[in-house]
Order: structure tokens, then C-alpha cells, then sequence
């Protein structure tokens, strides 16, 4: 070959760049695609709120994304729940209230900092200040410096005996 041999197409940077370009455009609004459009507030306003309101639920089938991001049936019931109640005047303090007063605590992404969820705030601070507590009193406990006993004259005059050969 006289012109340098060719490059894998991953190597092109050019051709990585779209690829990666392509896959973001396709696949990074996927989320919004949870709520259905038959769900949308004709009202811009309150459709933002619903959506903020929506992104502090937790899915109970999901456990781990938002009724906002999820698929799920129970999800799409609670959007719809939450629409209808600030369509009826709710505000997002008595949606928010009444989500939990059927679901709990745990419907909550966030959890509030209340008696209940006072040891989930606290707990990483307390186990931090423990474990820097273990570390001083393992450094303290600990002697500063191993004494050695000193030879007796009879291992210091073999020693000798041997450095001599």
C-alpha cells in the first residue's frame, strides 16, 4: 500500500462524532416519551407544574424513577391523578400531601426530614464522625515505637563470631 494503511471506520473521528450525534438525538429524549400526549395539560403552566410534581413521585412498580420517567401502568394513573388535582385547584403542597397520605413516605424521591427520615439524613455524618473517631483512638492505642530488647553478651559475642567469617 502506498498511500498508509486504512483506518477502522471507529477510528474516523468525524464518523464517531455523528454516530454518537445520532444515538443522543434518538435515545436522549426517551424519557419524555413516559407521559402519554393524551396526558398533557392543554395549559402550559400547569402542565409545568404536574411535571415538577411528577418528577418528585416515585414509581412504586419502578422503584427507582419518577412516575414522570416511567412507563408503568400505576405510574400513568398517578399522572393522571396528579393533573386532576391541580386542574381542580390543588396546590402542589396538597398534591404532593395527598399522594403521600395513600402511598406513604416512600412515594417521595426525596424524602422529607421529619422524626421517621431523621436517622436516614443524619446517618452518614454519624458513620463519617465514628469512623474518624476509630481512626484517632486506633492511632493513639497504639505504641509510638516498638522498644527492642538489647542483646545479652553471649548473642552479641556470636553475632560477632559470625560477622568475622
Amino acid at each position: 500500500m502506498t498511500g498508509g494503511e486504512a483506518r477502522p471506520a471507529l477510528a474516523n473521528p468525524g464518523l464517531l462524532a455523528t454516530l454518537l450525534l445520532v444515538l443522543f438525538v434518538f435515545l436522549g429524549p426517551l424519557p419524555a416519551f413516559a407521559v402519554n400526549p393524551n396526558e398533557v395539560l392543554a395549559d402550559p403552566a400547569l402542565e409545568q407544574r404536574a411535571r415538577a410534581i411528577s418528577a418528585q413521585l416515585r414509581c412504586m412498580v419502578c422503584q427507582n424513577q419518577s412516575i414522570d420517567d416511567s412507563n408503568a401502568d400505576l405510574a400513568r394513573d398517578l399522572r393522571i391523578l396528579v393533573r386532576e388535582r391541580i386542574t381542580n385547584g390543588d396546590t402542589d403542597r396538597q398534591v404532593i400531601d395527598y399522594v403521600v397520605s395513600r402511598y406513604g413516605e416512600f412515594v417521595l424521591l426525596n424524602p422529607r426530614l421529619g422524626a421517621k427520615t431523621i436517622v436516614l439524613w443524619a446517618a452518614p455524618g454519624l458513620l463519617l464522625l465514628i469512623g474518624a473517631g476509630a481512626i484517632i483512638v486506633f492511632i493513639r492505642t497504639r505504641p509510638s515505637q516498638r522498644t527492642v530488647a538489647a542483646l545479652s553478651a553471649e548473642e552479641q559475642a556470636r553475632i560477632d563470631e559470625l560477622l568475622r567469617k
